[in-house]
């Protein structure tokens, strides 16, 4: 989205996309929207920023997906819980250090979240988390949006609830 000088605006808010429903049978634009998100299975998980692109994405697939505002308490559970490399091993401190300019997960995290770095900046890391379905379930039903009883559509904050149950 660009301004009335024709800058574009920067990216403000880190989400968290999880997807919540599969595609048997779906029109071919919410299909394509999740292959570009990289949300190729149920209980992936992606961080993106509040780019316009990024927004109209979210919306075309807003019947299958959950998303919400992420802090870098959050990105860090992430990245020690559910991060992996290529060839299937985990996300260390040590392996951090070693291909980063940052010293810990913690602080890579911190990194992400005030757009200082973004998780490419580490080539080996894949950028989906693969997490758990949600320990107990889901609490609303997964066909309707979150302000019906529901579990899609935009959470805010509170997607750091769900995260937390299926990490």
């Amino acid at each position: 989205m660009q301004d009335e000088t024709g800058e574009k605006e920067a990216p403000t808010k880190r989400f968290a996309v999880i997807r919540i429903r599969g595609l048997v049978n779906r029109r071919k634009p919410i299909a394509e929207t999740m292959k570009f998100l990289r949300l190729n299975r149920k209980n992936h998980l992606v961080i993106i920023d509040d780019r316009a692109s990024y927004r109209g994405m979210l919306q075309i697939a807003k019947d299958f997906i959950t998303w919400g505002e992420i802090g870098p308490e959050t990105i860090a559970l992430l990245l020690k819980e559910r991060g992996s490399l290529i060839g299937g091993l985990k996300v260390t401190d040590e392996f951090v250090k070693k291909s980063s300019s940052y010293e810990s997960i913690d602080k890579f995290a911190e990194a992400i979240a005030n757009f200082n770095a973004e998780i490419s900046d580490i080539k080996q890391i894949k950028p989906v988390f693969r997490l758990h379905p949600p320990k107990g379930g889901f609490r609303g039903k997964i066909k309707r949006p979150i302000h019906d009883h529901g579990e899609l559509g935009y959470r805010g904050p509170a997607i750091k609830d769900l995260i937390d149950v299926m990490v």
